[in-house]
């Protein structure tokens, strides 16, 4: 989707937001149900600075959906937008399962129609959909080996390839500390291979049920988390055969628990809300 030409509405005199995130994987919240939505690359930009704006990892728009609970559009503080965000997902899902005392909600994203459940003890889980497993689709530019990417690094591995609604490149590692991945990350994600850009992710193998990821997200910056990687990454180490298909994904902000089911793969984890916000006449007469 382009994000120059998606959507363009007239700015309301107030929006409101709310701040969240899902182990530290931080986002800015819009309900746009009321149709007040005014959502614009600018204002995406605007929002995602976290020196002159509120700053996320990413945005999304809350929006009235047709045999779902609600639909969700997700931006990258760049201002583009992306098909997916998995603990964005749970995070509305929240949201929308707290404001409809419902133990399950069904939301439809660029993704698809995505499941939320209550997995209790304030966790929600997921299911992001079967992986993409089509060279055309994740996307790629040309036909090549999912497991062997001919992608050159000072790494010296050949990383994967897996489509959780965005790409994602992982890279197997001995030692994901080591890796200077602010250097890395805007390497690979630039990469001719990826013709929409990818998620860099680094994973060392702790056990078979058991990994260690960082994560570098398209737009330019490293997460404290990120539940699409978190998926594309166990996806990547179950099909090369070096876990289960369920394992725990220790991040930096803390861990997610990934299970690849034959109805898709489901994460699961926390999320919390932080705030409640307005944004002001001016910084939106700013934009205008």
């Amino acid at each position: 989707m382009d994000g120059e030409s998606h959507r363009q509405h007239r700015q309301p005199r107030d929006l409101r937001f709310l701040k969240m995130h899902g182990l530290g994987n931080d986002f800015v919240i819009l309900d746009a149900r009321a149709g007040s939505e005014a959502m614009t690359p600018a204002l995406a930009r605007a929002l995602g600075d976290r020196h002159r704006g509120v700053g996320f990892d990413q945005l999304a728009v809350i929006r009235n959906g047709a045999g779902v609970a609600a639909e969700i559009d997700f931006w990258n503080s760049d201002g583009t937008e992306a098909d997916a965000c998995g603990n964005a997902t749970r995070c509305a899902a929240r949201l929308l399962m707290a404001e409809s005392g419902l133990a399950a909600v069904e939301l439809r994203t660029g993704r698809g129609v995505l499941r939320a459940e209550d997995a209790g003890g304030g966790l929600t889980r997921v299911n992001m959909g079967a992986p993409v497993s089509d060279w055309r689709a994740i996307p790629l530019a040309r036909d090549v080996d999912l497991d062997a990417l001919p992608i050159e690094t000072p790494l010296r591995v050949r990383p994967g390839a897996a489509g959780m609604g965005n790409p994602h490149c992982v890279f197997v590692v001995p030692d994901a500390e080591a890796v200077d991945l602010a250097a890395l990350g805007p390497r690979v994600e630039h990469d001719p291979l990826f013709p929409r850009r990818t998620n860099v992710e680094v994973v060392q193998i702790l056990d078979r049920e058991t990994i260690r990821m960082r994560v570098w997200e398209r737009g330019g910056m490293i997460t404290l988390a990120c539940g699409s990687g978190a998926c594309a990454a166990a996806v990547v180490t179950a099909r090369r055969g070096l876990t289960e298909r369920g394992v725990t994904v220790r991040l930096d902000g803390g861990d997610l628990r990934v299970d690849w089911r034959d109805d898709g793969v489901w994460m699961t984890g926390p999320t919390a809300l932080v705030f409640e916000g307005r944004l002001s006449h001016d910084f939106l007469a700013a934009l205008a």
